[in-house]
């Protein structure tokens, strides 16, 4: 089974409903995990029936779309530009139609005349919303376009019907409506204009990412320095980059030293200084400085290039409130439809208002629906909030995400890397036998210098004089929550947690085919801005618990150091901290960073780590935080706050504006064009509000 995705780039959509009609086609062929948004024209599935790409594209262009082949895209838009043309035809020749009703000039009221001037805007309004209505409809999944194209039709046939059959009686002029038709594809034609402006302005935050990816790269070879595209570029492969130079992908620097500028990964506009055996990433700026770099990743994968990705992947994934719209998006077109015949009848048989006036409710309850107002509500919002959240360094991988973070009553903060820095200070090995202490040393070094662990890298930072490549170790192993093993000369090794006090109060111990050996005292940095995060979970009525490997004491320490106003559990196994996470109920945030840590966060509601964390913990995380800061943790709640709140808003105002417009224009208070227009706005309003995101103020308090 294919479990690759594959990732197309469509044009022609201009609503939720066709990208729903999209996916719903290409999952009828056998495609899963399909997502289309129609914001971007990205389509993604993944084809475990091996179908071929000729018969996918296929489906999708019988459906009136069109796949783009990226390398050839045009920098400009084509729908926006097309969607531009059609508006301002119809416009030139809608206006004197509409001018009749202002100015008495005889012409304009000929019928006739009235025809001529609405052909060409019902011929766009037939290609334009006929051909997506048909598709739709073929596809078993009717769009909006349906209910435009049925209100155009029933304003032009009844209009064109009252022009024959009663030519030159006056009953004809009650049957013209020729104005009323082409006024609805004018306005909507304006709103999706306005609405394709408004959308592209709220996925702005990939292009805007992708615009960082540098396009050129000084490759040194020998003593000749040569600019080439960084397509090109392999690992290994030595560049120069010089004052002022954006990084062209990731390395690590092989001579010289400067401050970079890496605001688009930490949201840190501090530039820092890095130097020789230090890693840089593509995409940030050598402010100062000029260094050599060696590649260490291919453009496909550098931290920029998997940022960009998981920004796409977090847009595609659904909050679960979406689902409420989507399911009433699904049925919204055909109860419009039953809603407008209702209308029509009860009006010309019941109330007996003449067939004119029931043809004006019925069109005006079809033209003022809209269901793409409740299909925006969702998917703009969390364009715009991942798209936010990204520019402040943190990633996440979607809407669900963002939900369950807004409702979160509890979260469980890990302690070693989390709470606190990772950085640790170890007092001299305390040794209880004879023997060669450099020995010892350098077996602790060389096992240490193989564990990912916050306490392994602390510890081979802070000694380096005690590495000797001269002592050799085998069958290394690294067990979760404990320590570490491995054979040397014939004899086990453990270096590791002293469970449960064996061995007085060191807090690391080294045996030697458990003969304890050695001792260590270790003592944990607290990170900036724990108390201000304490503050804040208390102030929010959010319980906070914090759950360690290490040792009771350590965590009451830190509890009291920090006055640290939740519980906290110490001493617990990977299982142990995992079974402790299940126990617990509500809306469940972790934050960990270790792979002792992997195991509870994969059992959480949201799991969030950090930039420096373990893969493995990297991997379980929803939410990869990557300035390493915890007052990022509280702009990802307020973030996540305001965009759930403003979902929510939008959700209401689009149900609000459906159920309260559709029975105005069913009992007469709404002429179709004015509904049109209203329609056309209300999605205009539904993506103004999610564009506010982007000015709404984090409150770090």
């Amino acid at each position: 089974m294919d479990s690759q995705k594959t990732m197309l780039k469509v044009s022609g959509l201009t609503c939720t409903s066709c990208a729903m009609g999209v996916q719903k086609s290409l999952e009828k062929k056998g495609l899963e995990q399909v997502h289309v948004d129609f914001a971007s024209g990205d389509v993604q599935f993944i084809n475990p029936n091996q179908i071929e790409h000729a018969q996918i594209v296929l489906s999708i262009e019988d459906l009136g779309y069109k796949v783009i082949n990226e390398e050839n895209e045009s920098t400009s838009d084509p729908l926006l530009s097309n969607l531009k043309r059609k508006f301002w035809i119809s416009l030139v020749f809608t206006l004197p139609l509409m001018a009749h009703m202002l100015i008495s000039w005889h012409v304009l009221h000929n019928p006739w005349v009235q025809l001529v001037l609405a052909i060409p805007v019902y011929t766009i309004g037939f290609m334009h919303f006929g051909k997506s209505a048909f598709a739709s409809l073929k596809n078993a999944y009717p769009n909006m376009d349906v209910l435009i194209f049925t209100g155009v039709c029933s304003a032009l046939f009844y209009s064109l019907f009252g022009t024959i059959y009663y030519s030159g009686m006056p009953e004809m002029h009650d049957y013209l409506f020729f104005e009323t038709g082409a006024s609805i594809v004018c306005f909507v034609l304006l709103g999706n204009l306005l609405e394709k402006r408004a959308v592209s302005k709220a996925a702005q935050s990939i292009a805007s990412l992708s615009k960082l990816q540098v396009k050129e790269a000084k490759l040194i070879i020998g003593k000749i320095i040569s600019v080439v595209p960084v397509s090109d570029i392999r690992v290994g492969d030595m560049l120069q980059v010089n004052e002022g130079d954006a990084v062209p992908i990731d390395g690590e620097i092989v001579s010289g030293s400067g401050f970079f500028n890496e605001s688009m990964i930490n949201g840190e506009p501090m530039a820092k200084r890095k130097e020789q055996g230090e890693l840089i990433y593509g995409g940030t700026i050598l402010e100062t400085g000029q260094v050599q770099m060696k590649v260490t990743k291919t453009v496909q994968h550098t931290l920029l290039a998997e940022i960009i990705e998981l920004v796409k992947k977090g847009q595609a994934n659904k909050p679960e409130i979406q689902k409420l719209g989507d399911r009433i998006a699904a049925i919204f077109v055909p109860i419009v439809i039953g809603i407008a015949l209702l209308t029509f009848v009860m009006t010309y048989f019941i109330l007996d208002l003449g067939s004119a006036q029931s043809m004006l409710r019925a069109v005006a309850v079809l033209v003022i629906s809209c269901p793409c107002a409740m299909g925006l509500a969702t998917p703009t919002a969390v364009m715009v909030g991942i798209g936010r959240a990204a520019k402040m360094g943190i990633l996440i991988k979607g809407g669900d995400p963002i939900e369950q973070i807004a409702k979160s009553s509890v979260w469980v903060m890990d302690k070693t890397g989390t709470l606190t820095t990772g950085n640790f200070t170890f007092s001299e090995l305390q040794l209880t036998k004879q023997g060669d202490e450099k020995f010892w040393q350098a077996m602790i070094y060389q096992a240490e210098s193989l564990s990912s662990h916050p306490i392994a890298k602390s510890f081979v930072k802070r000694h380096p004089a005690w590495q000797d490549t001269n002592v050799q170790i085998a069958e290394f192993n690294e067990i979760k929550g404990q320590g570490l093993t491995w054979n040397c000369m014939g004899s086990g090794y453990f270096f590791g947690k002293n469970e449960l006090k064996k061995f007085g109060e060191y807090d690391l111990v080294l045996l030697q085919n458990d003969i304890f050996i050695a001792g260590v005292y270790i003592q944990d940095e607290i990170k900036p801005h724990a108390k201000e995060l304490d503050r804040y979970f208390r102030k929010n009525l959010i319980d906070a618990l914090i759950l360690s490997g290490d040792q009771q004491e350590k965590v009451d320490l830190l509890r009291m150091e920090l006055r640290w106003n939740g519980g906290g559990v110490g001493n617990l196994l990977p299982a142990q901290k995992m079974a402790y996470i299940k126990s617990l109920k509500g809306n469940l945030c972790m934050v960990g960073d270790g792979i002792n840590d992997a195991p509870a966060m994969a059992h959480s509601d949201v799991a969030i780590s950090f930039g420096n964390a373990t893969e493995i913990a990297k991997q379980s995380a929803q939410v990869i935080v990557l300035q390493n800061d915890l007052e990022a943790l509280i702009q990802l709640h307020q973030l996540s706050v305001l965009t759930y709140k403003t979902i929510k808003q939008n959700l209401f105002w689009a149900f609000f504006y459906n159920a309260l417009c559709i029975p105005l224009a069913a009992m007469g208070f709404m002429h179709p064009m004015l509904g049109a227009f209203s329609m056309a706005m209300s999605d205009v309003v539904v993506i103004g509000n999610s564009l506010l995101l982007n000015k709404k103020k984090i409150k770090l308090n």
